[in-house]
């Protein structure tokens, strides 16, 4: 039962947490929310900050989940620049490292999200070696790419995911000159696998990327703390002006851990331990967004999405949860990314050895076409480029199970809604 007496803590002010609060308003609770946010800026999305942000196609304050006067509005208590150093679910409270302060609480989300991971090399001290997760770093590498593009400099790009590619593809667009280094055969192998990521290849390189795939980089060069070059394992020296590590990120968990939660498996995804409601393994403690590591029913397997779909959704679905609503979060996995013409959206979860084939709708060639990964004639995920509108018959697909024709699924003039049972 919720009442007006009630305390809420949400730890973690990005789009999650922003979200969290915001429904928790929406669906009429009249407690004490307090948001605490390890940042100064104000809850904020993160999708610009590789995209028109960095490009300098989209203002800073359009980044803002809300204006800043909203959360007073809503008599949201938030804390900018505060971190919670310790969870104490036995008291349940949230101690505050900045200034010591004690706060109870009656349910507790943790939306910490996950930073970037970091290369374990020389050299990464260098003041030419860069990260892309907040705010102030996207401000910061918009000026680099715009001097680098006006000096014809170089950089080099650890890592060929999406951060990877959309960094790419804004440098190119400056005018730098990019190479990128990754470990797999293809960009987003992970994702994609190699018969999808060789089109993102044949993209980004005929637009002057250069790729090092196969292996990783094993130090940066530099001279009076600027960066000279970049080395490979296999000796190769790419110069460089700058580097942008794309590595991944890790889910930011040493304050569910400290506190006894349970935890997923660093070879599983990592993450927070949540069942289908978003509840931790502390029945007054739930997680969302990037950290939150759930059971899929459709999938059968746990996942951790770090996109900001989940974040929108998540956020909202735990406020719910922390309401008494029942639910079960079982969303299919959706992200978006935009790379020079090219704007895709993809559904649902693929990655290498879980499909058995990839049937095309459409002209690859002209990069207007649908992607589905299948297994036994089941979609399993499905990625429209530059086709729009088709994301809900995609995820009906997905969600239906149901075994497709390949003909009538290969052909662009057979309406997608048509082949969901």
């Amino acid at each position: 039962m919720v009442d007006a007496d009630q305390t809420f803590v949400i730890v973690g002010g990005g789009l999650a947490g922003a979200k969290a609060a915001e429904t928790l308003r929406t669906e009429g609770f009249t407690g004490r929310v307090i948001l605490i946010c390890d940042e100064r800026d104000h809850p904020y999305e993160r999708p610009p900050l590789s995209k028109g942000y960095l490009l300098g196609k989209e203002e800073r304050d359009s980044v803002f989940v809300h204006e800043p006067a909203w959360y007073a509005r809503n008599d949201i208590e938030l804390h900018l620049g505060q971190t919670v150093d310790a969870i104490d679910p036995a008291a349940k409270t949230v101690h505050f490292g900045d200034d010591g302060t004690l706060v109870r609480y009656d349910k507790l989300l943790l939306a910490t999200g996950a930073e970037p991971r970091r290369l374990d090399i020389p050299g990464t001290g260098l003041a030419g070696v860069h990260h892309l997760r907040r705010l102030a770093h996207a401000e910061r590498l918009k000026g680099v790419l715009a001097a680098l593009g006006r000096d014809n400099g170089h950089l080099v790009i650890a890592g060929a995911g999406w951060i990877g590619l959309e960094v790419a593809a804004a440098a190119r667009e400056y005018g730098a000159e990019v190479t990128v280094v990754a470990p797999h055969p293809t960009p987003l192998y992970g994702v994609f696998g190699p018969e999808i990521g060789q089109i993102f290849t044949d993209l980004h390189a005929e637009r002057g990327v250069r790729f090092h795939f196969g292996t990783r980089l094993t130090e940066i060069i530099g001279q009076d703390g600027m960066v000279l070059a970049a080395r490979t394992e296999d000796g190769e020296e790419h110069p460089a002006h700058d580097v942008l590590a794309a590595i991944g990120a890790a889910p930011r968990t040493s304050l569910a851990e400290a506190a006894g939660l349970t935890l997923v498996d660093r070879s599983q995804g990592g993450g927070i331990a949540v069942d289908e409601q978003l509840r931790t393994s502390d029945p007054d403690i739930y997680a969302a967004g990037d950290v939150a590591a759930f059971h899929h029913a459709l999938f059968d397997v746990r996942l951790r999405v770090e996109h900001w779909a989940n974040a929108l959704n998540g956020g909202p679905a735990a406020a719910r949860s922390m309401l008494g609503r029942e639910l079960t979060y079982d969303r299919v996995p959706y992200f978006f990314s935009d790379q020079y013409d090219v704007g895709l959206e993809y559904s649902g979860w693929a990655p290498p050895g879980s499909y058995d084939q990839v049937v095309i709708r459409g002209n690859v060639g002209k990069r207007q076409f649908i992607a589905f990964w299948m297994k036994e004639g089941r979609v399993l995920a499905g990625m429209n480029v530059n086709v729009w509108d088709v994301t809900e018959p995609i995820q009906q697909l997905i969600r239906s199970r149901a075994q497709v024709g390949m003909e009538a699924l290969a052909d662009p003039h057979v309406p997608l809604g048509s082949l969901v049972s």
